[in-house]
C-alpha cells in the first residue's frame, strides 16, 4: 500500500483551506453565464474536478457550496462524508471497496448543504485519495465555513461530528 506523502508528491497536492490536499485537474472550457440574481453571482464552469487526499487524522472541515459534488474514491481506507442539509435530518455515506459493509465508490454531497469527511481509520499512516467532481464547476466565491454554533442548534444530536469537522 501507498503511503499519502507517494500521493501528495506524485500528484502535487497542495494544502487545502478545509484540511487535507488537493489540486484541480480537470475544469471545463464551457461556461454557464449565471447572472446576478443566482446564487453563482457570476460564470461558472460546467464543472470542474479535483483530486483530494485526507491522512488518517486529518478532516474536511464541514462547509459548503452552491453545486452538487460527486465524490469518487481511488485508494486508502475507507472515508466518510457527513451531510448536514438545510432542511431534513443528518445523514453520511462511506467512500470504499467493501460493499457488503456499506461502502460505495460514489456519492453525492448535494448542494447549499453542509458537509465534512474524515477517515474511517484515523491513524497517522492511514490516508484516503478521491476525486471530488463539481458541477456547476467549483470557485472559492461559492465556499463557506459552518458556523459551529447554528449547527450544534440545529442538530445537538449530532454534536459529537459537528465538534470534529468544525
Amino acid at each position: 500500500m501507498q503511503k499519502a506523502e507517494f500521493w501528495i508528491e506524485s500528484l502535487r497536492l497542495v494544502p487545502h483551506p478545509e484540511g487535507g490536499f488537493y489540486r484541480e485537474i480537470w475544469r471545463s472550457v464551457g461556461s454557464y453565464p449565471f447572472d446576478e440574481n443566482s446564487n453563482f453571482k457570476g460564470a461558472r464552469s460546467w464543472a470542474t474536478s479535483i483530486y483530494y487526499l485526507l491522512r488518517g487524522n486529518d478532516c474536511s472541515k464541514l462547509h459548503r457550496i452552491h453545486s452538487d459534488e460527486l465524490w469518487l474514491y481511488h485508494a486508502g481506507t475507507p472515508l466518510t462524508v457527513h451531510v448536514f442539509p438545510e432542511t431534513g435530518e443528518p445523514s453520511s455515506f462511506t467512500l470504499g471497496i467493501e460493499p457488503h459493509k456499506g461502502q460505495v465508490l460514489q456519492e453525492t454531497a448535494p448542494a447549499e448543504s453542509w458537509f465534512g469527511a474524515c477517515c474511517e481509520e484515523p491513524k497517522p499512516e492511514s490516508y484516503t485519495l478521491v476525486s471530488c467532481v463539481v458541477a456547476p464547476g467549483f470557485d472559492f466565491r461559492d465556499f463557506a465555513f459552518a458556523n459551529k454554533n447554528e449547527l450544534l442548534n440545529k442538530f445537538p444530536k449530532h454534536a459529537a461530528t459537528i465538534e470534529h469537522l468544525t
